[in-house]
């Protein structure tokens, strides 16, 4: 062994102690995408597992374009890119907005690499700019877009809650509005209450708690929104079921919200049956936007509409296939990335009155046409003579996910039954959709 060799050995435990230590998240590529160095902290920001991404590249595990990953685009310029802040949902749903520093890896000057270091501000982020936008009103249940019968029954339900002025649990994905139905919830009560309060549950940090006790003990008549309390430890989640049933005579309206299925949480060990049953006197499910595309171009219109009157937008109409595009695409984010990406399209608008098609970012035209890929009718899998081949891949992956999606559509969406009759786990099931809708 060589004097070189030795060193590297010697320095190894030192690296991997550093590596795992550090509170920010690595991830370093080499030339052909695969993974060289995956942190626990970017295991955590991006939801993944080092089974997920061993002899994988990134282009497979993300189905990135160029222009849409920082370390992509190092690795095509050999340069650096600094403090590029980027905004998505990581594979548990989960959004998630990091700062990332991307360099270029060269040995003896020639390019072997690229290593990006990601600081999640989610926490951060979520403090200064809420989950959907207010324009500087106050939410009301009247001001929510609900053209949808299952949006008008969850605006009735949120009515009613009001009425009892009993604890409420609010259940849905990520960005679907959430915290909008909370603080129409605080507006339609009456008495009225002091003020609304949001309560970032997005970390396990006992401080966050503490804080919020000493806090709450000066608070009385306030609404008290707890966002996400699935995402404390169960040993927070506790302690928070402590300090509201400790302080119930400051008659406060508590309304927290969970992420998931409160079932699968509990059974999973993700959520407190205790908590769960505090909050749970009063449930409102909100259905992912996919569920509900009535509700698309209402919301569009109403944020052009906004737009305008706020920063002189000329956008008053929109094209069919632009119309066609956004009803076809199932929105991972829901009503979060669909504001992200108005807002995307909006900062490039000058005197256009019609949003069109070539108007729309690349990476969500990609995205569409993935989408459609996916989307075939069992006749597009038969082999004749008149039809192009197309790459064994993408012939694979598409039959795979319309295998998949007839299997959850005769179970009506249930992952759990889906998966048990196609012989594998849920988490499986859930994975490969996850892999084949990036």
């Amino acid at each position: 062994m060589s004097l070189l060799d030795e060193q590297i050995k010697d320095f190894l435990p030192f690296y991997k102690f550093a590596t795992e230590q550090v509170a920010v998240g690595i991830h370093a590529i080499d030339l052909t995408g695969k993974t060289i160095i995956y942190n626990e902290k970017m295991k955590e920001i991006e939801g993944l597992n080092l089974t997920d991404v061993v002899d994988r590249s990134i282009f497979e595990l993300f189905q990135f374009e160029q222009q849409e990953s920082t370390l992509l685009k190092v690795l095509h310029s050999g340069e650096p890119v600094l403090r590029a802040k980027q905004t998505y949902w990581n594979r548990n749903g989960q959004e998630i907005t990091t700062i990332n520093d991307t360099y270029p890896i060269c040995l003896e000057e020639k390019l072997i690499g690229a290593v990006e270091f990601s600081r999640d501000i989610t926490a951060l982020e979520r403090l200064i700019y809420q989950p959907l936008k207010r324009y500087n009103e106050s939410i009301t249940l009247s001001s929510i877009t609900a053209v949808s019968s299952e949006m008008q029954d969850i605006l009735e339900r949120s009515i009613k809650a009001a009425h009892v002025r009993m604890p409420v649990l609010l259940v849905g994905e990520a960005g679907t509005g959430k915290e909008l139905i909370a603080e129409g919830i605080h507006h339609q009560l009456s008495p009225v209450n002091k003020q609304f309060i949001s309560l970032y549950c997005h970390s396990s940090d006992s401080f966050l708690i503490k804080k919020f006790q000493k806090e709450l003990s000066d608070m009385s008549h306030c609404t008290i929104f707890c966002e996400r309390i699935d995402l404390l430890s169960l040993e927070l989640q506790n302690e928070l079921l402590q300090i509201l049933s400790a302080n119930e005579a400051g008659q406060n309206l508590y309304i927290a919200s969970i992420g998931e299925d409160p079932v699968d949480l509990i059974s999973s060990n993700k959520l407190s049956k205790e908590l769960y049953y505090y909050f749970a006197q009063v449930t409102i499910s909100i259905p992912p936007l996919r569920k509900r595309t009535e509700d698309i171009l209402p919301f569009m219109y109403d944020y052009f509409n906004r737009y305008l009157n706020r920063y002189g937008s000329t956008i008053k109409d929109i094209e069919e296939e632009v119309v066609q595009a956004f009803l076809k695409y199932e929105w991972p984010g829901n009503l979060k990335e669909l504001e992200l990406l108005l807002d995307e399209i909006s900062s490039m608008v000058t005197t256009e009155q019609v949003l069109k098609f070539d108007m729309l970012p690349l990476h969500f035209k990609l995205k569409v046409q993935d989408f459609n890929v996916t989307s075939g009718k069992a006749e597009d899998f038969v082999i004749t003579s008149d039809k192009e081949l197309v790459p064994l891949d993408e012939y694979l992956r598409s039959a795979e996910m319309y295998y998949l999606q007839k299997a959850l559509d005769k179970f009506d969406g249930n992952i759990t039954k889906a998966a048990e009759a196609l012989g594998m786990s849920r988490q499986n099931l859930q994975y490969r959709i996850r892999k084949m809708k990036r």
